[in-house]
């Protein structure tokens, strides 16, 4: 048969779990229609010899639920291998949404996501209400990368309720209005339903995000409705303030988790913060256990840290101080004309001094960032490189006989793209190495498009590859390929992606098994309107297709928009 494109003399990595093999995958519509050694002819062909040729990277945990809406690429996602991704996690949503709210939906997610209004209101053609309007939306969009969505519950809730939906507990009208309108979600294409109880989660008036309002009993209403329609995967943050609510809100779900018998998806997570913290074991436990007495469950996980990053061109731990904010309302050359000033500096690190103490309450990328404590810098990392090895402030103020604020003044001077990390959750390698070791944890926790100057997980995918693979050997290159592939394609019941199969969506990335990392992070200001977000490219990916056509070529973009929207059982 003639194909529209063979990949030839590669290394497959089918995301099996099984061994490589050295063979051709020929494409033709879209899907894969031969794997092995291919005599067909072709309309073009790509010269794999060298390369790993694996199934695209499926990434379930993003917020790219207003990026779609302006970037076509699906950045920074699709420079790791990405081919697609589930959006609208934990309740955050911009459908469905009546008009006259759109302003206060963009604020909460500028509160939560980091994203600027302006941003969106110059990148996003708000045209929908209901949820089938947006999905209808994001089909319509030009799309490099393959998007399925869930409906949101702070976004459902205050469709229903309005204003009450921030502070009201729900009648029983509201909820049977709730439960209907995931019903109509499900039957559209919706991944699920998503919510959250996080305390990290907070509207822009510092209050809880409309989810959080919920009683358990509304939860029980609509993950009945989906269980009545025997569709859609439940997606929750987890409220880890401290380690009795932790526990307490595991408690909950499994009696959701057992009742309704619908997969259930919350992230798997480590942290030093907080009172009694639930170690990542116990977490794990939780869900063998539960799966054990007949629930449906998986968690989610990071490939390293969840950092806060500080940057001279984003945000600095001491933004916050009078002093200093003095300093960096300024352009930024006169910051730095500033920064080099001896007398600036005396009173910049004096300022230090009078940061709110550390506590042990609770903190996401967005509080760490924007309401800091005085820095831990044996916990704050000058970021030299990938590979988790950077050396703390602490050891380079030790090192030079300088107080910490001088050493990240000099290092931001030297080079105005010196990152600083914070890590905030999975701060050890060895709490992620058991969170990705458990089966029923999925590598997935990437946070992509939230966070935008606050946070960077986007590089989930090419961290495994290159530091969990190849400089540590914790996985073989066919488990880690498979964690990131066929796993996650089977989680969200995405039959027909997740391996290099005839039959099978013809997503594929080809990279260089050595080669493949993450590049630094940069501060870029590429949103619309010129807003600033962090940016991290990688190394090592040659080509990436997306339903058959060459999406990326060595990390640059051939305008081929072929991605889809990726939809549920009742309408897929």
């Amino acid at each position: 048969m003639a194909l529209d494109l063979v990949i030839r003399g590669g290394t497959v990595v089918d995301g099996s779990g099984k061994a490589r093999f050295t063979g051709d995958v020929g494409i033709a519509d879209g899907k894969i229609v031969e794997v092995g050694r291919i005599k067909s002819v072709a309309a073009r062909t790509i010269d794999a010899d060298g390369l790993i040729v694996s199934p695209g990277f499926i990434d379930g945990h993003t917020h790219m639920d207003a990026q779609v809406a302006w970037d076509p690429l699906g950045s920074c996602s699709c420079w790791h291998g990405v081919t697609s991704v589930i959006m609208s996690n934990c309740g955050f949503a911009l459908a469905p949404c009546k008009p006259e709210d759109r302003d206060w939906y963009a604020r909460c997610l500028s509160a939560v996501e980091d994203i600027p209004t302006a941003a969106m209101a110059a990148g996003i053609d708000w045209t929908w209400e209901t949820f089938p309007e947006y999905l209808a939306t994001v089909e319509r969009l030009p799309k490099a990368i393959n998007y399925g969505m869930y409906i949101g519950h702070s976004a459902l809730r205050m469709y229903v309720m309005g204003k009450r939906a921030l502070s009201e507990k729900a009648t029983e009208d509201d909820m049977v209005r709730m439960a209907a309108a995931v019903k109509e979600a499900l039957r559209a294409g919706a991944m699920g339903f998503s919510s959250s109880r996080a305390s990290t989660h907070v509207t822009p008036d510092d209050t809880p995000v409309a989810s959080r309002i919920a009683e358990w009993e509304e939860i029980d209403r609509i993950v009945a409705a989906m269980a009545e329609l025997d569709a859609g995967i439940f997606q929750v943050g987890p409220d880890i303030a401290s380690g009795a609510a932790h526990r307490a809100f595991l408690a909950r779900l499994r009696e959701v988790a057992l009742a309704y018998k619908r997969p259930i998806m919350f992230g798997v997570l480590a942290t030093k913060q907080g009172d009694d913290p639930t170690g990542w074991a116990y977490q794990t436990k939780y869900i063998d256990d539960t799966v054990a007495a007949g629930g449906r469950m998986f968690g989610q996980g990071t490939t390293r840290s969840i950092n806060a990053i500080f940057s001279l061109k984003s945000y600095l731990p001491f933004d916050v101080l009078p002093a200093w904010r003095k300093v960096r309302d300024l352009p930024m050359a006169e910051q730095k004309r500033r920064l080099a000033d001896p007398e600036v500096r005396r009173e910049l690190v004096a300022a230090e001094g009078r940061m709110k103490p550390r506590d042990n309450v609770f903190q996401g990328g967005g509080a760490a960032t924007t309401d800091p404590r005085k820095p831990d810098y044996s916990n704050l990392y000058a970021m030299n490189g990938v590979d988790w090895d950077d050396p703390t402030v602490e050891q380079l103020a030790r090192a030079r006989g300088q107080h910490p604020v001088e050493v990240m003044i000099d290092l931001s001077l030297a080079n105005e793209n010196q990152v600083y990390v914070q890590p905030l959750v999975n701060e050890s390698p060895d709490d992620v190495l058991g969170i990705l070791k458990h089966d029923r944890t999925l590598a997935t926790f990437s946070d992509s498009g939230a966070h935008v100057a606050q946070e960077m997980g986007s590089s989930l995918q090419t961290h495994l590859l290159s530091y969990w693979v190849r400089k540590r050997g914790a996985f073989t290159l066919e488990q880690a390929v498979k964690k990131i592939t066929h796993d996650n394609a089977r989680a969200w019941e995405l039959n027909d992606r997740g391996l290099v199969r005839e039959g099978y969506r013809a997503d594929v990335v080809l990279f260089e098994e050595n080669g493949i990392r993450p590049c630094l992070p940069t501060v870029e200001t590429d949103l619309p309107g010129g807003a600033r977000r962090l940016v991290q490219k990688a190394e090592g990916i040659k080509a990436t297709l997306v339903n058959g056509a060459v999406a990326f070529e060595n990390g640059e973009s051939t305008g081929a928009y072929f991605g889809q929207v990726l939809k549920g059982k009742l309408a897929s």
